[in-house]
């Protein structure tokens, strides 16, 4: 049934969202009526999101950008995002020591945006030439110690925060790079979606974002000031220069390191 081109009355849209911290205003608003009744609500890390999308397993996704150069089409959906217009707080390389004596660098297995992000902020941004290691696990994060750095993204990333001397803000650095914000995931889906159904999402990712008090209050304390991550940290609103910053970074991704 989810083969055809279009969208049947009945056939709910599969929605496709990460399950991390950042995303809970814009969830928030898609667990009340009207919008329940039009989707099916699938939640997972980002990369493994992506591969949902490539395999048409959901018809739109909260993905990281980074997946778009793997779809042979795709379209951005809405006026929403996970983005940043300086520092995100939650996509860090973490360390004990300045970048310039770092030997190695992990980078985390669950976002492709932001190892890619990473990875052109050390070849350009920071000129460093660490040894690269892609994890593939969590233990990764007991490695992150001496000369050897790593890449943690989303509520790991919130929770080592109190753990290092030295973190580099990714968000922000490709802001002092390239003077735009940055957009780590945005609704991207294979295939153009019903301009009605857009309208009403978007009604209802904003809904979240109007009652951040109501999103925090149903989340366990002490991870981290969730309104100032909310409020200033991150910028979900997909405006002009966001879509700039897009632009930008997906035409490096085009592009071979």
């Amino acid at each position: 049934m989810h083969k055809n081109k279009g969208f049947g009355v009945e056939e709910k849209i599969r929605v496709g969202i990460i399950n991390y911290l950042n995303t809970r205003p814009l969830l928030y608003g898609l667990q009340f009526p009207p919008i329940t009744e039009k989707i099916e609500l699938i939640e997972d890390v980002p990369a493994k999101l992506a591969e949902l999308l490539l395999n048409d397993q959901i018809d739109v996704g909260l993905v990281p950008v980074a997946i778009t150069r793997k779809l042979p089409q795709y379209y951005i959906n809405g006026n929403y995002c996970i983005g940043a217009i300086g520092n995100v707080a939650s996509v860090c390389v973490f360390s004990q020591v300045p970048l310039e004596q770092v030997e190695k660098i992990y980078l985390d297995y669950q976002s492709r945006s932001s190892v890619a992000l990473c990875r052109w902020l050390i070849l350009n941004h920071w000129k460093i030439h660490p040894e690269i290691i892609d994890a593939r696990n969590e233990a990764y994060l007991d490695e992150i110690k001496g000369t050897t750095a790593g890449l943690v993204i989303g509520d790991r990333a919130l929770q080592q925060r109190t753990k290092f001397e030295y973190i580099y803000d990714l968000a922000g650095e490709w802001k002092n790079a390239t003077g735009l914000p940055f957009v780590f995931a945005a609704w991207v889906s294979t295939r153009k979606l019903p301009d009605h159904f857009i309208a009403e999402f978007d009604k209802a990712n904003a809904y979240g974002l109007d009652h951040l008090d109501e999103v925090i209050a149903r989340i366990p304390e002490g991870i981290y000031d969730l309104k100032k991550y909310y409020s200033q940290d991150l910028s979900y609103t997909l405006d002009e220069e966001k879509r700039k910053g897009l632009d930008r970074f997906l035409k490096i991704l085009a592009a071979p390191l």
